[in-house]
C-alpha cells in the first residue's frame, strides 16, 4: 500500500498552477523507516534532482545527525516527508513557505503506513507548528528548539540547516553544545547500532 501511495503522491498536481517550476513531489519512505524527517519544501536544486536534501542544507543536516549519505538515503532507516512536496517559488528573503495543501492531504495517509517510526525530526517552524500545535503556539523557533526535551522521545525540533541560518547558529551556541549530541546519540541508537 505504501508503494502505491508514494506513486500517487509523485503524480500529484493539486497545486501545480501555483508552482513556478511545476509539480515534482519529492518524498521518500519505507514501511521499515525508524526516523522521519519533516522539513519545509524542496529548493530548486532538489526540485531538479528529485533527491531530498540534495544540497548544502542536506549536507549540514547529515552532519548534525552524525550519518553519511548512504544511511541518510536508506529509506528502510529514514523517511523524508516535507511539509510541501514541491518547490514553492522564491520570495523576498528566500524561498516561499511550503504550500498548505500537501501536509493535510498526504501526511496522515503516509504516517499510517510507517508503523516503525520512533523519532521525528521537525525542521523549521512550519513542521513544528503543524506537529506540535498548541505546545508551540506562543513560542519562537528558538524557544521550541531550546526546550527540545519537552517533545522527546517522539520529536526533536530543529532549526533549518540552511547556510542562511549561520547567524542564528552563532547567536545560539547552546544548540551545538546541547541539542546536537542528543540528536546524534538518538540517531545512532535507532539506526546505526
Amino acid at each position: 500500500m505504501l508503494k502505491e501511495l508514494l506513486t500517487e503522491i509523485k503524480k500529484c498536481t493539486v497545486c501545480e498552477s501555483h508552482l513556478p517550476l511545476g509539480a515534482n513531489p519529492v518524498v521518500s519512505a519505507h514501511k521499515k523507516s525508524k526516523i522521519l524527517i519533516v522539513g519545509q519544501a524542496p529548493g530548486t536544486k532538489v526540485h531538479q534532482s528529485g533527491i531530498p536534501w540534495d544540497d548544502q542544507s542536506g549536507k549540514r543536516l547529515r552532519e548534525w545527525m552524525g550519518i553519511d549519505t548512504d544511511i541518510f538515503y536508506d529509506t528502510e532507516k529514514i523517511a523524508i516527508i516535507p511539509m510541501g512536496f514541491c518547490y514553492p517559488g522564491r520570495g523576498k528573503s528566500g524561498d516561499l513557505p511550503p504550500r498548505k495543501e500537501c501536509a493535510p492531504l498526504w501526511h496522515h495517509q503516509l504516517l499510517t503506513q510507517l508503523p516503525n517510526l520512533q523519532l521525528t525530526l521537525l525542521i523549521g517552524q512550519y513542521a513544528q507548528k503543524y506537529y506540535l500545535k498548541e505546545k508551540v503556539a506562543n513560542k519562537t523557533l528558538t524557544d521550541t528548539v531550546k526546550t527540545f526535551y519537552e517533545y522527546m522521545p517522539s520529536y526533536i525540533p530543529l532549526p533549518h540547516p540552511s547556510p542562511r541560518n549561520n547567524i542564528w547558529m552563532r547567536k545560539n551556541d547552546w544548540f551545538e553544545a546541547d541539542v546536537l549530541p542528543v540528536l546524534k546519540t538518538k540517531v545512532k541508537e535507532l539506526i546505526i547500532d
